[in-house]
């Protein structure tokens, strides 16, 4: 009697399009069910049913209603899918193909064939890229994706690296070079300064050297100081195929283990590499250093031929100067040029401490591996005195050319940091007053009251209040045009000590040689500031998600099961602590359950970074901790630790 009635058809739509409705992103929970986030402070429940019509991180809109006297949320209409292009791992069943994406909220295999284009045959472990391209939510009945890529194997002791890059669409080899590429184009005259004694100072397995020194002590305690750095772009014309190639990667890109050069390898580890005893093209800079460590007004660019005499390692030159171990310079004119060095580093770190900001030592942690790429441990590496050397000589020479650029061109591509916007002025203000610490916003907007905020907080040796007001501080940016770099002290500041290595210093020495040779210098356009940043960005991402990847393949090993680790405590989030272990510098997670029985009685406080329990402050960032390790998981990355009382 009722069927096809248009009536009660009307009337139901009518019902339907009274119901209410929300937008918002799907979060998935390991039990099945998940939640719709509106916003920050709102979200709604999605039953184990309503889940399997989605998936986690997708966009929809949901019908809101009322189930059992509980606000639920029913999917409707999927906006945009979290998964589109992404890599998982391949299972084989029954000649039948599924793919888990690599993700740890998306457990769900689906479905998939490899497409018409794809050649690779998947056997079950491979690793792939596939694309997503049906979905539930679109009247779809299954979830169902194409493979486009095999990555690799899943025996490959690689894995990690190559997913993680896939991932991140970052390239994993060196570009190749044709033959055209290892010729000489530039003809402008150099000065032939190969008799001078430059040295080197690196990793001792460094290849791709990029800056080699020369000084000499002056009259008056005066220094002078020639930084020569290697000319890729005498190689390499602007717009020429490898420039567009460089352009695209922005970077070598240094991962543990081994690095995947900007330029082919033949260029960056040889022919413009500055090797000893090798006679090789490059941009220098002459300053001089006066005796209060202030840098002179008088910079002179200019294009030349040297010869390293001596290529240094850290370790061997810090020993020296320490009087460790047996290492000696192998010439005595070596010997001289360290000890002027170090006596140029000493009056710089004098003047940066009244004048700038200088950087609080911290450790570096490395991966060693075996023959066949397997990890097998990690060592804990601390800035020594040559570090602290070739740092100072760098930052001498990005000073200068960022005066240079400024002056004859007013563009270039500046490495910026504004501090704090007045906002943030004024949190800081509200913050430190706590602490008996009295600053006005007005004042550490400023260059100079920013710096005397930063030295204030080195002698006080806070680590509390320092990563505090850290989390008020702006980024890091690129510009254009010259800007004042608050976090480094500097009115400006402007890379190109690195051109083997980052596209944007072989920007600013192609502007370089510009002035030289009082030819027309092309500014950089606001696109390529962008894509530098953007690659710098995904390339510290991949390098971070490889590392996580390490560290548990590393403490899953039998014997570091239920070890005890000191571990520094380095954020606060609502349902746990994250720190970092001293020993190796690896990551892990201390969920709330692990730090206090009694969940009613835990309040992570994340705007203050504390943790309190009955309302008393038990933990807080910058605190060192004993945990215990109890949970490695490996298909996550994550390693789940308990506080040790």
């Amino acid at each position: 009697m009722f069927q096809n009635n248009p009536l009660l058809t009307k009337l139901k739509k009518n019902l339907h399009a009274k119901i209410p409705r929300v937008e918002g992103i799907v979060k998935s929970h390991e039990r099945g069910f998940g939640f719709l986030e509106v916003d920050a402070q709102k979200s709604y429940f999605i039953p184990p049913k309503n889940m399997k019509k989605v998936m986690h991180g997708d966009k929809i809109i949901a019908l809101l209603k009322i189930e059992k006297d509980r606000e639920i949320v029913e999917p409707e209409k999927l906006i945009e899918a979290f998964l589109n292009r992404f890599v998982g791992k391949i299972e084989k069943k029954e000649n039948r193909l599924f793919i888990t994406p690599d993700h740890p909220f998306l457990k769900e295999r689906i479905i998939c064939q490899p497409n018409q284009n794809c050649m690779n045959i998947f056997e079950h472990g491979d690793w792939a890229i596939a694309k997503l391209i049906r979905h539930k939510l679109k009247g779809d009945h299954i979830f169902y994706a194409e493979l486009h890529e095999k990555i690799t194997k899943e025996d490959d002791p690689f894995t990690p690296w190559w997913v993680t890059l896939a991932r991140h669409q970052i390239d994993r080899t060196e570009p190749l070079a044709e033959e055209n590429d290892l010729i000489l184009k530039d003809n402008y005259p150099r000065k032939d300064l190969t008799n001078l004694d430059f040295i080197t100072i690196d990793n001792i397995n460094t290849k791709d050297i990029d800056d080699a020194l020369f000084v000499n002590e002056m009259p008056n305690g005066k220094i002078s100081l020639i930084i020569a750095i290697a000319d890729p772009t005498a190689y390499i014309k602007n717009g020429s195929k490898l420039d567009s190639i460089a352009s695209q990667r922005g970077f070598t890109n240094y991962l543990p283990g081994f690095n995947i050069p900007m330029l082919p390898r033949n260029l960056s580890e040889d022919i413009c590499s500055l090797n000893p005893n090798k006679r090789r093209p490059v941009l220098a800079c002459h300053v001089i250093i006066l005796k209060d460590g202030s840098i002179s007004n008088k910079i002179h660019f200019f294009l030349a031929w040297i010869k390293s005499k001596s290529k240094l390692s850290y370790d061997h030159v810090s020993d020296w100067i320490e009087k460790l171990g047996r290492w000696v310079p192998p010439m005595p004119s070596i010997q001289k040029q360290i000890l002027t060095l170090h006596r140029l580093c000493l009056l710089r770190i004098k003047w940066r401490k009244i004048n700038a900001v200088v950087f609080k030592d911290t450790l570096e942690y490395r991966f060693h591996f075996s023959e066949y790429g397997h990890v097998i441990d990690v060592s804990v590496e601390k800035r020594r005195i040559a570090h602290k050397i070739i740092e100072e000589c760098m930052i001498i020479a990005n000073i200068s050319a960022a005066r240079f650029l400024s002056k004859n061109l007013g563009f270039g591509i500046y490495n910026t940091h504004s501090g704090f916007d007045i906002v943030n002025a004024e949190n800081v203000v509200s913050f430190l007053k706590n602490y008996n610490l009295n600053f006005n916003a007005q004042e550490i907007t400023t260059l100079k009251g920013f710096c005397n905020l930063r030295r204030v907080l080195n002698i006080i040796s806070n680590n509390y209040i320092d990563s505090r007001i850290r989390r008020f501080q702006s980024f890091g940016d690129l510009s254009i045009i010259p800007g004042p770099h608050f976090a480094l002290g500097f009115l400006e500041y402007a890379t190109w000590t690195s051109p083997i290595r980052k596209y944007s210093d072989m920007i600013n020495h192609r502007l370089l040689k510009s002035i030289i040779q009082k030819e027309k210098a092309i500014k950089p356009d606001e696109e390529i500031k962008f894509k530098i940043s953007e690659q710098r960005r995904r390339n510290r991402i991949a390098e971070r998600d490889i590392s996580d990847w390490l560290y548990a393949i590393l403490l899953k090993q039998k014997k570091y099961h239920n070890k005890k680790f000191y571990a520094e405590i380095t954020d606060i989030s609502r349902h746990g602590i994250r720190a970092r272990l001293i020993e190796n510098g690896a990551y892990v997670f201390i969920p709330g359950m692990f730090v206090h029985e009694i969940r009613e009685e835990l309040n992570f406080n994340q705007e203050v970074g504390k943790v309190f329990i009955n309302d008393i402050m038990h933990y807080q960032i910058s605190d060192i901790i004993q945990v215990i390790l109890l949970d490695i998981r490996l298909e996550t990355r994550s390693i789940i630790a308990k506080i040790e009382r």
